[in-house]
């Protein structure tokens, strides 16, 4: 007995929902950049600069005296997040430092072990890291071991904020690109449109949630971006095949017929996708957390933009008809 979690044959009719999915959608889009907009995202290190340091023990590590210990050198309010090792033996924990301010600098530098060539502002950021792990070591005592630190200058966040925003928008231009010479100009301003709607409700969920917003973030959004493209091409090749089939039918219908089609590889996919990132967010701890629920929230919006955005904006832009004199080899009359 096989498991269906769509019939083989569907008849739904996406396309007379088009104006609730539309007017949902545009409450969605504004609230998300009105999050943006006021509260802003929950930069990370990666962004804002600063230190971490990750350590591991071999025995349990309390969570309240790391953060005791740490803040109690004046830099910060410190994050800290528990992880364990691959196999279990070893519990660990990763401390956050936000990035320190410059006039600061004579009692940071203060007996810290600093590299020779680095600048004011990086060495800043060093005396930190070398204080955090200074009381790490007096907390957790000999068995304490520094499995990584990085140390994240105001000159580095910078460019890679520059660098993750140049990213995204290289990929969006890219997929608008493919999609317009592979079909037509109002089948690449509709996926694009949807591509910009899956990046901005991840933008305004990350907004509201204070989730850290960091470089694997950024990896989620491109990973979304590619994911959301896939499931809307697949819509719209069945759509120009069904358009040389189908010369006389109605767009709205065709529209309907073509979703419907492809609907049980849609909802498939995403389930089984969802499946191993749900996986992943329970049991891949502190570290992947954020960049998983990037995943799982950017399948759920792609598969819906892909089928209640890209495809009834077609109805709105109008597409040609005529894409083949000849129908396709094998396929149906050219009559409805």
């Amino acid at each position: 007995m096989k498991l269906k979690l769509i019939p083989d044959e569907t008849n739904i009719a996406f396309t007379k929902g088009r104006m609730i999915a539309f007017v949902f959608s545009a409450i969605l889009l504004a609230a998300s950049a009105a999050l943006v907009a006021m509260t802003g995202l929950n930069l990370g290190v990666d962004f804002k600069g600063g230190v971490t340091v990750e350590v591991s023990n071999d025995t349990a590590i309390d969570i309240q005296s790391v953060r005791e210990a740490v803040g109690a050198l004046g830099l910060g309010e410190p994050q800290v997040q528990q992880i364990e090792s691959l196999d279990g033996t070893r519990p660990g924990v990763v401390v956050t430092i936000q990035q320190q301010d410059e006039d600061s600098a004579a009692e940071l530098l203060t007996n810290a072990d600093l590299p020779a060539d680095a600048d004011k502002a990086e060495s800043v950021q060093f005396a930190a890291l070398s204080k955090v792990k200074g009381a790490l070591q007096t907390l957790l005592g000999d068995a304490v071991s520094f499995e990584r630190e990085e140390v994240v200058g105001p000159t580095v966040s910078g460019e890679l904020i520059r660098a993750g925003i140049t990213a995204v928008i290289l990929a969006i231009a890219m997929m608008l690109i493919y999609i317009w010479l592979r079909f037509e100009w109002q089948f690449s301003v509709g996926a694009i449109l949807a591509l910009a709607h899956d990046v901005t409700l991840t933008l305004g969920v990350f907004a509201l949630t204070r989730i850290e917003f960091n470089l694997p973030i950024i990896a989620a959004l491109l990973t979304i971006v590619g994911y959301s493209m896939n499931d809307t091409v697949v819509v719209y090749d069945r759509v120009r095949e069904n358009l040389r089939k189908y010369k006389k039918k109605p767009l709205a219908e065709l529209l309907d017929l073509s979703i419907n089609e492809t609907l049980t590889r849609t909802v498939m996919t995403s389930v089984t996708t969802l499946l191993a990132l749900i996986a992943l967010y329970v049991l891949g701890g502190d570290v992947l957390r954020g960049f998983t629920f990037a995943m799982i929230w950017g399948v759920v919006v792609g598969t819906y933009s892909s089928i209640f955005v890209a495809s009834p904006l077609l109805l709105l832009l109008g597409v040609k008809r005529d894409w083949s004199k000849i129908p396709a080899e094998g396929s149906a009359p050219a009559t409805a």
